[in-house]
């Protein structure tokens, strides 16, 4: 009797852990790393947008563009919590098919946003150095709300298949309680829609890497044509605009390969019982 409750005790014990995602000397420092990206994260974002609206000066069309990221940004590090969650236990999933639904359709939207927001942003910045006096015309801050609302419109009608294709399922196999997990829907899977949005995911990230490319390589040759065409104390006011432009164009690039990476980790969800990743 000894025997069967300690092998009782064992396979309970063994039930429990198999719950987490990965390993404990993994989950502990993924956790901590996590939790100062969120603190980091929210603060540095929040502070971004109490500044912007604080100063009329810092309303700017590119500050337009970067406080709407920083919104987007904000969005995601709050379904953080959620993901930390579910990496210490992924089943039962406790906070129901809604929140479930709604978290995966939040993260894939703002992902969206940015990657939208970034390559819209280097077509200005395009043109504010190739073209200056036609951008002055042109790209105006009525015009920037509009473009940015049309922005975040578009990653929400993109990502919203993301809406039928997760939800909280009970796998075959276990008892309902114990089979409540936040992960892709095999019959919606079956269909075909985890490939649709694995393609809509890699079109969202080859594209805009193309154009981003393309923009910086006609940028940076706009800006090395003319490095030598000016003297004196405005040569270096434009020399270190230029270098800040080039910098800022380097972040815009490494922020949509980031992006990425989470789009396909929603995608392509990892689950310990179908094995899929």
């Amino acid at each position: 009797r000894t025997n069967q409750k300690q092998q009782n005790y064992e396979g309970n014990e063994h039930n429990r852990q198999s719950f987490s995602l990965f390993d404990i000397h993994v989950l502990v420092p993924v956790t901590i790393i996590s939790s100062i990206m969120f603190f980091l994260g929210i603060t540095g974002n929040l502070l971004t947008l109490l500044i912007f609206k604080r100063y009329k000066e810092m309303r700017t069309t590119v500050n337009m563009y970067l406080s709407s990221m920083a919104l987007s940004d904000i969005l995601i590090f709050l379904g953080l919590p959620s993901d930390l969650y579910r990496i210490w236990k992924y089943k039962p999933y406790i906070f129901g098919d809604f929140l479930c639904k709604f978290l995966f359709y939040l993260s894939e939207t703002c992902t969206y946003c940015t990657i939208l927001h970034i390559t819209t942003l280097s077509v200005e910045r395009y043109f504010a150095i190739c073209f200056p006096l036609k951008a002055k015309t042109t790209i105006t801050k009525c015009r920037v709300k509009r473009i940015i609302l049309s922005l975040w419109v578009w990653a929400l009608l993109t990502a919203s298949p993301i809406l039928f294709l997760f939800g909280v399922e009970h796998r075959n196999g276990s008892l309902p309680d114990e089979a409540k997990e936040c992960n892709y829907i095999e019959r919606s899977a079956r269909t075909g829609l985890l490939e649709t949005m694995t393609w809509v995911s890699t079109i969202y990230f080859f594209l805009p890497v193309l154009c981003l490319t393309l923009l910086y390589g006609l940028i940076c040759g706009k800006l090395w044509r003319t490095r030598h065409k000016l003297r004196g104390p405005q040569a270096a006011s434009r020399e270190k605009y230029h270098k800040q432009t080039v910098k800022m164009l380097g972040k815009d690039l490494i922020y949509v390969l980031g992006g990425e990476v989470n789009s396909i980790r929603n995608n392509r969800i990892y689950s310990p019982l179908d094995g899929a990743l």
